[in-house]
């Protein structure tokens, strides 16, 4: 399945779209804050293998890419977080996603998450799951306010030198 996206997807307060060349730095940012590298996995990586990294997101997100889901969230211009693809088939994706700590507590994730269920249903998606650490209780809160139902699925993974429960939530449209 190839995925069509499109150049932006608004809400009331956020923009979801491509991110650019100039959200690099905001971009790594991101992926090395100490609060979401608690419960996002990312990689420990060199500065030089994170710009790769960070680069080859932003590669991910542009309009030509038909084989990932990936879009910056955007507040007012400002680049605060990201959803993505985990993988996915022809009816099911698994999608994460991140909201820099500072613009936690506003709703952003509940926001950007419930508009990607509707553009991931237009899509022609009929089955979403996303999984969060079982310490991340504000993760499951947002899943379940945009909807999705846990399910009983569970994995143990191996991430930074402890070993986490990994819990899911789904929706089928």
């Amino acid at each position: 399945m190839e995925l069509t996206k499109k150049k932006s997807i608004n809400t009331n307060r956020l923009t979801l779209k491509p991110f650019s060349s100039e959200d690099l730095n905001s971009l790594i940012e991101i992926l090395t804050n100490d609060e979401i590298t608690k419960n996002f996995m990312v990689p420990i990586l060199s500065e030089e293998e994170m710009t790769k990294l960070a680069k080859k997101i932003i590669s991910y997100s542009s309009i030509e890419d038909k084989n990932h889901f990936e879009y910056g969230i955007y507040l007012q211009d400002k680049l605060v977080g990201f959803i993505n693809d985990c993988g996915f088939t022809d009816r099911q994706i698994e999608i994460g996603y991140v909201i820099h700590p500072a613009y936690h507590n506003n709703g952003f994730a509940t926001e950007a998450v419930s508009i990607a269920l509707s553009e991931l249903k237009l899509m022609g998606f009929k089955r979403v799951i996303a999984g969060y650490f079982s310490s991340n209780i504000a993760s499951s809160r947002v899943m379940e306010k945009c909807g999705m139902k846990k399910i009983t699925d569970e994995k143990k993974i191996e991430y930074r030198g402890k070993i986490h429960k990994c819990l899911y939530y789904v929706i089928e449209f």
